[in-house]
């Protein structure tokens, strides 16, 4: 016997709107990961005595390179047949189609330019930061595709399926389905946590890779298995033994695995934390 009834799911993407401007629910949650994300490293830098000036570089960054590489990621993983046809059509971003594998890949490029020009460091001890804040940020995300009523999942007859009624290019949205984007809210918060908890409380920044290659596993393991109860996202998605968002996520857990490795088996590195961080850390 079920305890409850499936969720009709009619939230409406617009929070609200002045004339012809509006504010949706995923631009929103997309600007609160943003400024969570600037905090959290800030606080990560100061505490390693890295210069300020530093953070407001890495957003720019970070900024340019999770939009442009989110946006061509979908153009040529997802949509490649409809935009080489019409090429206008990918500036078009406020339509919609974004692709996270895009994102990750334009944020490596745009790491592997920031530390060779504005910290000379290596790559990982940017990336190690950073990718804590970025777990969050997938969180945020994915809350932001549950409001917009996209990425759903398979139909299911478990007691806390949603109907995802304003749900486009599925059939039969009535039925209830697989809350997809909670499943990967839900594991991707629990990764920032496990993320935090390794930099803050066990000093893991000192095995460089490290705290990155959980990172990896804890979103592109999880996005793997929850895929196989996921709607495809593309019509030449169907019959494929696994689907695009699977094969993208292989090379990154393959690199997962590499680098915790690597980071297990060096001599750890010298961090160089404030005085008062120092005392803690010793105790």
């Amino acid at each position: 016997m079920q305890l409850f009834s499936y969720i009709t799911w009619t939230a409406d993407p617009e929070l609200f709107s002045f004339g012809p401007i509006s504010v949706r629910y995923y631009g929103l949650f997309f600007a609160i990961a943003f400024l969570l994300g600037y905090y959290i490293v800030e606080r990560m830098f100061r505490r390693e005595n890295a210069p300020e000036a530093w953070v407001d570089k890495l957003f720019v960054y970070v900024m340019v390179a999770t939009v442009v590489g989110a946006r061509l990621g979908h153009v040529f993983f997802y949509g490649w047949e409809y935009y080489s046809q019409h090429p206008g059509e990918i500036l078009k971003i406020w339509q919609g189609g974004l692709a996270s594998h895009g994102g990750a890949f334009g944020i490596l490029i745009a790491m592997w330019l920031y530390s060779k020009n504005v910290t000379r460091r290596s790559m990982l001890w940017t990336m190690d930061k950073l990718v804590i804040p970025v777990a969050l940020a997938a969180v945020f995300i994915r809350l932001g595709n549950l409001m917009n009523s996209e990425i759903v999942g398979m139909p299911t007859d478990l007691p806390w399926g949603f109907a995802f009624v304003k749900a486009h290019g599925i059939a039969n949205p009535e039925l209830p389905r697989h809350p997809s984007q909670l499943y990967e809210a839900l594991s991707y918060l629990i990764t920032f946590a496990v993320l935090m908890y390794m930099y803050w409380k066990r000093n893991a920044a000192r095995r460089q890779g490290l705290i990155f290659g959980v990172f990896l596993i804890g979103i592109f393991a999880t996005r793997f298995f929850i895929e196989f109860i996921k709607e495809d996202q593309e019509a030449f998605e169907a019959g494929m033994m696994l689907n695009m968002g699977q094969w993208l996520s292989i090379p990154f857990i393959v690199g997962a695995i590499y680098l915790i490795y690597r980071s297990m088996t060096r001599e750890p590195i010298e961090v160089d934390i404030t005085r008062n961080e120092r005392r803690r850390v010793e105790k």
